[in-house]
């Protein structure tokens, strides 16, 4: 079962129909949408800070989510993907994007609606990467546009391969 812990007065509230893994960690101050799946060895660890996150929003295994004692949040829409080993802390990831596997996510930064960040990329605190933008490298920086409908496409389908794989541990 996943550890789901209280601390500071706060208790995780998970959304309706989501899926957390045996060894998944949920602490504090953390809202989740509903259809969201958190896989083996995701850490959410809203202890000093908040964590919210929309609809169908997958945090594949080993990545962690965390804060900045009263200076960050972390905030992530609808249809997200935080791949495999990704660090997002205290920024914002808009709607349909994807965080690619060990990424890293620092303070600050927004992530456009349809982005895709590229695996093993380093986005740095406070940058701002524009909606259907792809981004890499470390530091990383603008590769290119993605189609809007392409990158749509291709993030609500992994979105929707999460609900079928977390519906096989249900």
């Amino acid at each position: 079962m996943a550890l789901i812990k209280s601390v500071r007065g706060f208790t995780p509230e998970i959304g309706e129909d989501t899926f957390l893994a045996d060894n998944a960690t949920v602490v504090g101050d953390v809202i989740m949408g509903k259809n969201c799946s958190i896989w083996f060895n995701a850490v959410l660890r809203g202890d000093v800070n908040s964590i919210r996150l929309g609809d169908r929003v997958n945090v594949q295994d080993g990545a962690v989510i965390h804060t900045l004692y009263q200076k960050s949040v972390s905030i992530l829409g609808d249809d997200v993907t935080v791949g495999h080993n990704a660090i997002i802390h205290g920024a914002t990831v808009e709607n349909g994007a994807l965080i690619g596997m060990g990424a890293i996510v620092l303070d600050h930064a927004v992530i456009g609606e349809g982005s895709i960040i590229a695996a093993g990329a380093v986005i740095l605190s406070g940058t701002k990467v524009e909606p259907g933008s792809i981004y890499a490298g470390v530091p990383a920086k603008f590769v290119k546009k993605v189609d809007p409908e392409q990158s749509k496409e291709m993030n609500q389908k992994i979105a929707s391969n999460y609900l079928m794989y977390s519906s096989w541990f249900k």
